[in-house]
């Protein structure tokens, strides 16, 4: 049985998630040097989660408008 269009998921992974598992959230308070070996792993300290925004291209822009008006 096939997948409708509607249902599959195109870009799942490409966006930045809001909760980290529990071995994530130690990996950063290790490298954050917040968390020693033998602490509990229950209770664990708050970790943010950075948002990547893509920025765009101002350069392609740019050239698109100095090589328009070259033609003219």
């Amino acid at each position: 049985m096939t997948i409708d269009k509607s249902l599959k998921v195109r870009a799942a992974l490409m966006r930045t998630r809001s909760v980290l598992t529990r071995a994530e959230r130690i990996e950063k308070l290790q490298a954050a040097e917040r968390w020693q070996d033998g602490d509990s792993p229950v209770g664990l300290a708050k970790v943010r989660v950075y948002k990547l925004a893509m920025k765009k291209k101002k350069k392609e822009e740019k050239e698109d408008a100095a090589a328009g008006s070259k033609k003219k």
